[in-house]
């Protein structure tokens, strides 16, 4: 694999996971009763707070195997 390759790879891994996260913080906020902008907000603090070190290793996993 050369290095655009893994590029690409490693960018689309972090965009499935921030979207994973805001989608699942989203969805856990309105199930608690937050208004839609504290739906939002709760999204976005999902992936500021996303462990991109657990992405990169989670990648680095599916490439070894």
């Amino acid at each position: 694999m050369n290095q655009r390759e893994l590029q690409q790879r490693l960018a689309e891994a972090v965009r499935n996971a921030c979207d994973k996260a805001a989608q699942e913080a989203y969805e856990n906020a309105g199930i608690s009763g937050l208004c839609e902008e504290g739906r939002w907000e709760c999204a976005i603090s999902a992936i500021r707070a996303l462990d991109l070190d657990t992405v990169i290793s989670a990648l680095r996993d599916k490439n070894d195997s």
